[in-house]
């Protein structure tokens, strides 16, 4: 995303703002330069261009897509914390309050966003401006409205009890604060995604059709691709949503952008690749956390030997489990891209090292995100100077074309249909044999190991399948090593994390921030 202009100042939840005149080298990158009242602002084409700018502000949040959702993706069988963390353990224990500190910002900067998507379609369609520009920038708002109702809705809403999350679009966004209720099921929310999806997609360009200033921003494939997962997490409450999944997942592969795995067929390369800034803006990723050295997702960081062996601050949490790296078939060559184990060759600030870890809790850490701290010398070039914002150049992928592929082998196998294509061509990538006949066991697997360590959400994937509750029931393991500092010393397989108890009836969602509840009035989801 480098464009000019833009730097804006938000409050509350809408804008307040907005005076603008120096250039940025990033369209997120908001810094307060003054102000304009509400009033006088909707003007012209600058005004409605930092008023969607202002949407993508918190895709950046070490709250919201770095660690925030991430926490609740921990909860998983493919990893621990790392590091001793209350409110994690107790999220990943399901044992929690709704006053963790830790996990309140998603709920409520979701909504922030939610409300400044809403100011633009109140104001934008009125403007006089060009028409090009104008249908654009709605498209981005639809999307990101969408976007941020997909994972609050999932998050904390279901079709049971508890219902939905607040539906506030344009015309109730001014109604008085506490007059807000909960939909009756989640299925309204995703209702509203899809609706607001097939607008964004008929309003945004195709990402080959961008501008390379605005990459970064929405484009239709995204706004397709949200569509066929929203109607994948729907088909848990209605299975005729999964002929939508195929649909939809078509729909992407069709649009004309050209979406396709990385696959030069060398999978020793094209998976290792494929997690680097060198594909950031390629074929097979479809969003993500448009990401620098400068701000971004901070989740390499977050994911690196805590204190990165002397060299740069690495945060040092979410560590891949014995079960994880077990998951892998023999001569999958994702598994070394996944994960680091002892002994296991890697480049780091120029120098080749042999991985050993004096603080992993499992004796693994997370491969993917390691790719811009190979190089001689990285900082200001490929990782952030500031360690304690551990961005790098690589852009953190939230949806991949390769999910588009196993969700179409998803929906063609809960259909009754075959699935074997779209789920095999993932696989060749990865340099293993190819499947006939593929069943659910096997579309598990293959989410398993494909987006370990992602945002694709393996959590709630066991949550959706009714696999959570036995899956939880198992202890973690890990390998602790007789020497830490040695590469090469010996290890005992040990639990590092006990079997957990997971209520299904309750704990298929997570509990709403107490303070949102306090504040807004709605209900609190059962149970927590």
């Amino acid at each position: 995303m480098k464009i000019k202009n833009i730097k804006l100042i938000v409050a509350g939840l809408g804008i307040t703002i907005l005076g603008m005149t120096s250039c940025s080298d990033d369209f997120t990158n908001l810094e307060p330069q003054g102000s304009t009242s509400y009033g006088n602002f909707w003007k012209t084409e600058q005004d409605a261009t930092e008023a969607v700018n202002s949407m993508y502000y918190y895709m950046k949040d070490e709250d919201m897509f770095a660690r925030g959702f991430f926490w609740y993706i921990n909860a998983s069988d493919d990893m621990v914390t790392g590091r001793i963390k209350s409110d994690a353990d107790n999220a990943k224990n399901f044992n929690l309050t709704g006053d963790e500190s830790s996990l309140k910002w998603m709920y409520s900067q979701s909504y922030k966003i939610i409300r400044r998507a809403n100011d633009v379609l109140a104001n934008v369609p009125e403007m006089d401006i060009n028409e090009g520009l104008k249908n654009r920038l709605m498209g981005e708002a639809y999307f990101m409205r969408a976007f941020h109702y997909f994972w609050i809705s999932s998050t904390y809403g279901d079709a049971g009890e508890n219902g939905g999350v607040p539906i506030v679009v344009v015309e109730n966004m001014n109604d008085p604060a506490g007059s807000y209720t909960r939909p009756a099921s989640v299925t309204e929310n995703y209702a509203q995604i899809i609706e607001d999806l097939t607008t964004a997609a008929d309003l945004l360009p195709l990402f080959t059709e961008m501008n390379p200033d605005d990459y970064g921003r929405a484009h239709k494939d995204a706004a397709l691709a949200y569509i066929a997962k929203t109607n994948l997490y729907w088909a848990q409450y209605d299975s005729s949503k999964y002929s939508e999944v195929v649909t939809f997942a078509d729909a992407v592969t069709n649009s004309g952008s050209g979406r396709a795995l990385i696959n030069t067929g060398n999978p020793d390369m094209d998976y290792r690749l494929l997690h680097s800034f060198e594909n950031n803006w390629t074929s097979e990723y479809i969003w993500s956390v448009d990401s620098g050295i400068e701000g971004g997702s901070k989740l390499p960081g977050v994911m690196l030997e805590n204190k990165g062996w002397g060299t740069y601050n690495g945060w040092g949490y979410y560590q891949p489990t014995e079960e994880l790296y077990q998951a892998f078939e023999p001569g999958d060559k994702r598994r070394e891209v996944t994960i680091l184990k002892f002994g296991d060759e890697f480049q780091f600030f120029g120098e080749t090292k042999r991985y050993q870890s004096e603080n992993s809790l499992s004796g693994f850490q997370f491969n993917k995100y390691m790719y811009e701290y190979q190089f001689e010398n990285p900082i200001g070039i490929y990782v952030n100077p500031n360690g304690d914002d551990p961005t790098t150049l690589y852009n953190v992928p939230i949806m991949r074309y390769a999910e588009v592929l196993l969700m179409k082998a998803e929906a063609l196998i809960m259909l009754g249909q075959n699935g074997d294509v779209p789920l095999n061509m993932v696989r060749e990538r990865a340099g293993v044999s190819a499947i006939s006949n593929a069943t659910m066991e096997d579309l598990k697997q293959e989410r398993r190991v494909e987006f370990g360590g992602e945002f694709a959400n393996r959590h709630f994937d066991l949550v959706r399948w009714g696999d959570a509750q036995e899956a939880y029931a198992k202890p973690l393991h890990g390998r602790i090593h007789d020497d830490r500092s040695n590469p090469d010393s010996p290890y005992t397989l040990t639990e590092i994390w006990p079997a957990r108890s997971f209520d299904p009836g309750f704990m298929n969602v997570w509990p709403i921030p107490n303070e949102t509840v306090s504040s807004s009035g709605i209900s609190q989801n059962k149970g927590w």
